[in-house]
């Protein structure tokens, strides 16, 4: 099957996912600048599921660059994706209420290591369907900013039980991992 369906179906949810989660921010009470320290918690928390919706769209655009066809199980395998990534508004939410609580950071996290484990499995899908000398499979390769984010998601949900503050760490420095685009697909697409 032709992979436009799939794509332009993603970018919509993707761009859904987005305008609920902004519209969980609500405005200050007060008029006055200073009221807005009351939402900025909620706001930072925004931002970071907001760039982690941003890496998810880029790096899902780049994948299915490189993919010439999908089928079934890549179709399941997107939708797996679109299930976590759809949860993120609510995991927002939750955790911009209750900065500091254990339970909603460490339930963000989840949230967010479910969405790479699916986003893991709809490459290996891919992968998969195009063969291992394909475009993807050389330039996915052994994955290691995968793998390294998979094993940070999981100690920072640990750690929201000891410390939130380690939690937020790790979240931010998957951000940072992923913020400059991964640019093996399009290495391997411009040399052909």
């Amino acid at each position: 099957m032709p992979k436009g369906r799939i794509e332009a179906f993603s970018d919509g949810v993707i761009a859904i996912i987005i305008t609920i989660m902004v519209l969980g921010l609500r405005a200050p009470a007060g008029a006055g600048l200073s009221s807005l320290r009351e939402v900025f918690p909620m706001f930072l928390t925004y931002l970071l599921s907001f760039v982690f919706l941003g890496i998810y769209w880029n790096n899902h655009h780049h994948l299915f660059q490189a993919a010439k066809h999908v089928g079934g199980g890549v179709m399941w395998a997107n939708l797996h994706l679109l299930f976590w990534l759809s949860l993120i508004p609510f995991a927002t939410d939750w955790m911009g209420a209750h900065v500091w609580a254990r339970g909603p950071v460490a339930f963000y996290g989840a949230v967010l290591l479910m969405a790479a484990c699916a986003y893991w499995a709809l490459a290996h899908c891919l992968m998969s369907r195009h063969g291992p000398d394909s475009l993807i499979a050389r330039a996915l390769g052994r994955d290691f900013k995968g793998l390294i984010s998979v094993i940070i998601y999981a100690a920072a949900i640990a750690a929201a039980f000891l410390d939130v503050r380690l939690s937020y760490a790790g979240y931010l420095l998957v951000a940072v991992i992923w913020l400059v685009p991964d640019r093996r697909i399009e290495k391997i697409i411009v040399a052909g």
